[in-house]
């Protein structure tokens, strides 16, 4: 489960602890503070048995339903030199705390490895600052302010009460400026330290490779005069950096991927055709766990029941006996005037008909001539050249002949290469329009939210509906508590993935690229709607008060930061139960993929083709744009809160967080789940610079509340911090993120085929040390992942082999190892036509 389904959970333990039982909106202190411990307590408890519930569910399941479970080592190389876990009900466990670093390196790539290092900076960073917390922190406020730092238990604790001033020590006041120069001090350090770790193991893991991807560059901005293979190569050579050793000019063919996405639907609903008639049904796991089927041989495409046709004998005894006894399905054909009219025909024929007419357009599209594109791939024949290329200017001339890294060959969105770049910018913008529209329309949805969740603010906007409240708790209970956790789920789930299908909609070209802006996109909701609006108008009363020392802002200019220091102390009870909610109650859930259990019976349910059959045993995918913005936003929760009374108990949960996580996302990303992009780590920049912002918000708000206590020369002591911090983030964007983006021309093994000037041999092109052979990572057409594999820069509807229906029958499997081998004996060099 994602962040966006379950921060609502976590509001209703909030919203719940705000409503207000008594008659007339009547409620005493002691109440309050009662009923948010039995709140805490009571997520405890649920969060422990539905994390446990699952825990032990998945080692109920995991060796019994290992199609789901350990799909990615069964149907991945990459995944098989892992050790084999063990069958028995915790042996697993152990096995896998054990696997190496550089075992996840070798198996899952680096965007694995630096996915896991996060999770190992957090735990290094979260321990220091619980021992912190518990050994000084803690101490000092109930020593000069009482607070034990448990929801509920602290007079005052939770709320502000504005007709009290407390007269606070000094030395009390004098703790938050200090821990905020150690803790900023800490996170900096530590994310150094692990920066040079992620930036040594990238240089020698790329370094030491000649694959295709990693001696290939990506072109654009080509004049139009240059737009051909051999001006491409002469160019490149001409700049006397390396030899050239092939050129992909892409060509605009949006006509044949509009033939060849037709083309698999068509052959879908001719598979669905045959399989009604045949009555197929999937073996059961008794008869060896097969999947039975028939690849149909290319050549011809009418396959009828008749035993003078020499095809039938593609049909076991067993299928032609049962489709003797059935009837033909038919489609309805829709034609005349406004297609008003319609005839049923038979479907079989129908499709069949439109399969042969639609090989016979593909065929004669392939040889067409198409209009070259300003984009081009590059493949050098070492990568120190290639590496020289990416990291100069190549033409003096602006907007022109830009050198980038290319992506691997499955990864190009084929797709985008031929948009022009003005299309390619305008949807660009128009999609960063958007967002910025949808920022202000998410925080005007919160705020209704935000004033239900206190009966007095409500009463001062809707004075009508609030008395109807006071005078029925069981209305007031079930609209405080109810309305604004239905609203919260709504928004919640709907937006990240409202945002990754506008990233897929903004012309880049790779999926990689893709995955790093939904990573952009979800974290600025999460942290800007559901950490900085929520928070600060996370209650009414503080909605509707800030509202009104804006009005003042001109006669005051603490009065945001006193909103903000409010907000977040009185908010520290959600964040906590959030927290609980988080890594006890749900993390086991991701483990046990409820999301995959849930949907799939209703996934078996649909599926009636052995194509569709095959296709439940697929590994489920994993999407880092889900899973770091939500990881980076809980490390940020930590560091804000990491000196107010609570931070022992946020920070605590926050490790078990990071804790768990590391070991159910290394479980999933090794053995079940699998990813198709592979960024070689480029995500670990973003999230430094993600971390900074935090630590930023976290003086923010120590500074805010000294305001708030009137310690103004103390709140003065930080602003050195603060930017401090601002030059720290931009020093390390100019010196560490280059060497997350490029090889290092010292890094790369000259003596390697490939990485200096010496040639590859074809057997070199794939250089493990990792057996991901990024190279040939399988790739989707039309949304289906297909058995070929791209190991050279082509647009896969030239060589994509055109065959026919999987027929239920025989266990058969798509033979694509010819594909290239027929490209390139029609092409004759094998370049782009």
């Amino acid at each position: 489960m994602s962040l966006a389904e379950t921060a609502a959970t976590a509001v209703h333990v909030i919203a719940s602890s705000t409503a207000t039982n008594q008659p007339g909106g009547v409620h005493e202190p002691w109440q309050d503070q009662m009923k948010s411990q039995r709140d805490l307590y009571t997520q405890l408890v649920i969060s422990s048995v539905l994390g446990l519930g699952a825990f032990l569910a998945f080692c109920v399941l995991r060796p019994r339903w290992t199609e789901l479970y350990a799909a990615r080592r069964r149907q991945r190389n990459s995944a098989s030199h892992l050790p084999e876990l063990p069958d028995s009900f915790f042996g697993w466990i152990p096995v896998l705390y054990r696997i190496t670093d550089e075992q996840v390196l070798e198996s899952a790539g680096m965007d694995a490895y630096v996915f896991l290092s996060f999770f190992k900076f957090g735990i290094r960073f979260l321990s220091t600052l619980f021992v912190f917390a518990v050994a000084i922190i803690l101490p000092i406020h109930y020593t000069y302010g009482g607070k034990k730092g448990i929801p509920g238990s602290d007079n005052g604790d939770g709320g502000d009460d504005g007709n009290k001033k407390k007269v606070l020590s000094p030395n009390y006041l004098s703790m938050y400026v200090i821990f905020a120069y150690i803790f900023s001090g800490l996170a900096i350090y530590l994310l150094l330290q692990e920066t040079n770790k992620v930036i040594r193991t990238r240089q020698r893991y790329l370094g030491s490779q000649t694959s295709t991807t990693d001696r290939t560059i990506r072109l654009s901005g080509i004049p139009k005069e240059m737009r051909s293979e051999d001006n491409i190569k002469e160019f490149i050579e001409g700049l006397q950096i390396g030899k050239v050793e092939n050129v992909t000019l892409c060509r605009d063919w949006r006509e044949l991927d509009g033939l060849i996405d037709e083309r698999l639907g068509v052959l879908r609903n001719l598979e669905r055709s045959w399989t009604k008639y045949l009555g197929y049904k999937r073996p059961s796991r008794a008869n060896g766990d097969v999947m039975p089927m028939t690849w149909q041989q290319a050549g011809g495409s009418s396959l009828v029941l008749d035993d003078d046709n020499e095809r039938t004998q593609l049909l076991p005894d067993s299928a032609r006996e049962r489709a003797a006894h059935r009837k033909r399905p038919a489609v309805r054909i829709w034609y005349g005037p406004l297609n008003l009219r319609y005839r049923n025909i038979d479907a079989i024929d129908y499709f069949e008909e439109k399969l042969r007419n639609l090989d016979d357009t593909i065929l004669t599209a392939r040889r067409k001539k198409y209009t070259p594109t300003g984009l081009a791939f590059v493949t050098m024949e070492s990568i120190a050249a290639s590496q020289m290329v990416v990291q100069a200017i190549l033409d003096p001339h602006p907007m022109q002949l830009f050198a980038r890294l290319a992506p691997a060959p499955a990864d190009v969105v084929w797709r985008n290469t031929y948009v022009s770049r003005a299309r390619r910018m305008m949807q660009s913008w128009s999609i960063t329009i958007a967002i910025a529209f949808f920022t202000v329309f998410w925080s005007v949805l919160l705020i209704p939210v935000a004033y239900l969740l206190e009966l007095k603010t409500l009463h001062k906007v809707f004075p009508q509906l609030a008395d109807a409240l006071a005078r029925n708790p069981i209305a007031q209970s079930l609209v405080q508590a109810g309305l604004p956790t239905l609203a919260l789920s709504l928004l919640t789930v709907a937006v990240p993935y409202l945002y990754t299908w506008l990233s897929h909609h903004q012309g880049m070209m790779s999926g990689g690229d893709i995955e790093l802006s939904v990573i952009s996109k979800n974290f600025f909701f999460s942290f800007f709607n559901l950490f900085l609006v929520f928070t600060v108008f996370g209650t009414a009363s503080t909605f509707y008060g800030f509202w009104e020392n804006l009005r003042d802002a001109f006669k005051d200019a603490t009065t945001i930061a006193f909103a903000l220091a409010r907000s977040l102390e009185s908010f520290a009870p959600f964040y906590i139960n959030f927290l609980v909610l988080q890594s006890l109650g749900l993390f086991p859930f991701r483990l046990l993929e409820f999301g995959s259990v849930a949907m799939y019976p209703i996934n078996f349910f649909y599926a009636k083709t052995p194509r569709e059959y095959a296709e439940l045993t697929t590994p489920p995918t994993f999407s880092y744009g889900f899973s770091i913005p939500q990881t980076i936003f809980i490390l940020i929760i930590c560091v804000v809160y990491s000196v107010f009374p609570s931070s022992w108990l946020i920070c605590l949960f926050g490790l078990v967080y990071f804790t768990l996580g590391r070991f159910i996302y290394k479980y999933q990303l090794l053995y079940a789940m699998d990813h198709q992009q592979h960024s070689t780590g480029r995500a670990w920049p973003m999230i430094c610079s993600r971390v900074f912002v935090g630590l930023m918000v976290f003086q923010l708000a120590v500074i805010g509340v000294l305001a708030l206590s009137k310690a103004v020369t103390r709140s003065l002591l930080l602003v050195p911090l603060l930017g401090a911090t601002v030059w720290v983030s931009y020093w390390f964007s100019r010196s560490y993120e280059p060497l997350m983006k490029f090889i290092a021309l010292k890094s790369i093994d000259r003596n390697r085929p490939g990485g200096g000037d010496i040639s590859p041999s074809p057997s070199a092109t794939f250089s493990p040390p990792s057996g991901l052979e990024r190279d040939a990572l399988p790739i989707r057409v039309g949304g289906q992942e297909l058995g070929l594999k791209l190991s050279k820069y082509v647009n896969p509807s030239l060589i994509l082999p055109l065959h026919d229906a999987w027929l239920p029958g025989r266990s058969a499997a798509p033979d694509f190892s010819g594909a290239f081998a027929g490209y390139e004996a029609m092409n004759g060099s094998g370049e782009s036509v």
